[in-house]
C-alpha cells in the first residue's frame, strides 16, 4: 500500500507540473490595490496627550499625521518640534502637516511658517485673514511649504466653502490651495464630489468625515452612517491619482473616539477594497 501511494503520489505530481507548462490563454495581471494615504487629522483626538494620539493613529491603521496645537504646541522649541516628528515617524507614521492654524496678523504667518518648517511639515492647513493672503503666498515661495485654506461650512464669513477659496487664491501660487472638509461642504448644501472634481487642481489636503444632515446643524457620525456619498468621493479620488492625504476628523465622542474612528477607517478601506 505503501508504494502504491507513493507512485500515485508521483504520477499526480508529474502531471501537474506538465499541465503547469500548458498555456491556457493570456495572463492577467492581479488587480492592484486602490490605495489612497490615509493620516489623522489630530483634533479628532483632542482630549488625548500626543502619546495617546499617536498610538490610537497607530492602532487605527493610519500612516499620516497632521497635528493640532495642542497636539504639538505653536510655540514649542524647535528641539520640542523635532521630537515631535520622531515620535511619530518612530511609530511607522509620518507627520505631514500642521494645523488648523489661524492666522489673523503677519507674526502669526511667520509663526506658522516656522513651525512647519522646524517640525519638517511639508503643508499648512490654515486660515489666513483674507488681507493676509498676499502675504501668505509669498511665504509659500521663501519656505516651499504649501498651504491648504479649510473651510468651515455654514457661519464661516471667510471661507465657507472650496469655491469662496479658490476664488481668493486662484492665480496665486499653485502651492496655495484647498483643504475640503467634506462635512463642512455637505452641510452648506455642496456636493463633495462635485466640488472636489471642480478645484481638484488645488485640493492639497481632504478632511474625511461624514455628517447626519445637509444642514447647518448637521452632526459628525461614523463614515457610512450619515449623508455622504463616501463611495462616490473615494472612487473620484482614485480615478483622479489624487495625491494629498485623506485626513479623517472624527469629532464625535470626544471622550472615546478610538472605536468611532475604527469603524470609520474600517469602512474607508472596505470601499477602497472594493474599487479594485
Amino acid at each position: 500500500m505503501k508504494k502504491n501511494t507513493r507512485r500515485d503520489f508521483l504520477k499526480i505530481s508529474g502531471m501537474t507540473a506538465a499541465a503547469s507548462l500548458v498555456s491556457i490563454g493570456p495572463s492577467k495581471p492581479m488587480a492592484k490595490p486602490n490605495t489612497l494615504k490615509l493620516g489623522l487629522a489630530s483634533y479628532s483626538l483632542r482630549k488625548f496627550d500626543q502619546a495617546q494620539t499617536i498610538a490610537m493613529a497607530k492602532r487605527a491603521g493610519l500612516k499620516y499625521m497632521c497635528f493640532k496645537s495642542m497636539h504639538l504646541p505653536l510655540d514649542a522649541s524647535t528641539s520640542d518640534l523635532k521630537a515631535g516628528a520622531q515620535h511619530v515617524k518612530d511609530a511607522g507614521m509620518k507627520l505631514y502637516g500642521g494645523g488648523v492654524i489661524y492666522m489673523k496678523d503677519k507674526s502669526q504667518v511667520d509663526q506658522a511658517f516656522e513651525y512647519a518648517k522646524n517640525a519638517g511639515m511639508e503643508l499648512i492647513v490654515g486660515v489666513p485673514e483674507h488681507g493676509l493672503l498676499e502675504y501668505t503666498n509669498e511665504k509659500i515661495k521663501e519656505y516651499d511649504i504649501k498651504v491648504a485654506i479649510h473651510n468651515h461650512g455654514p457661519g464661516d464669513e471667510k471661507y465657507p466653502s472650496p469655491e469662496r477659496i479658490y476664488e481668493k487664491i486662484k492665480d496665486m501660487d499653485p502651492r496655495f490651495g484647498i483643504c475640503m472638509d467634506i462635512g463642512h461642504t455637505q452641510r452648506i448644501g455642496i456636493d463633495p464630489t462635485e466640488s472636489a472634481k471642480k478645484y481638484f487642481s488645488r485640493l492639497l489636503d481632504l478632511h474625511m468625515k461624514d455628517v447626519d444632515k445637509a444642514r447647518e446643524d448637521g452632526k459628525t457620525v461614523e463614515i457610512g452612517r450619515g449623508i455622504i456619498d463616501i463611495p462616490k468621493l473615494l472612487k473620484f479620488l482614485v480615478d483622479r491619482k489624487y495625491d494629498g492625504v485623506v485626513s479623517f476628523e472624527y469629532e464625535k465622542d470626544a471622550d472615546d473616539p478610538l472605536p468611532g474612528l475604527c469603524e470609520s477607517v474600517g469602512y474607508v478601506k472596505g470601499c477602497l477594497a472594493s474599487i479594485a
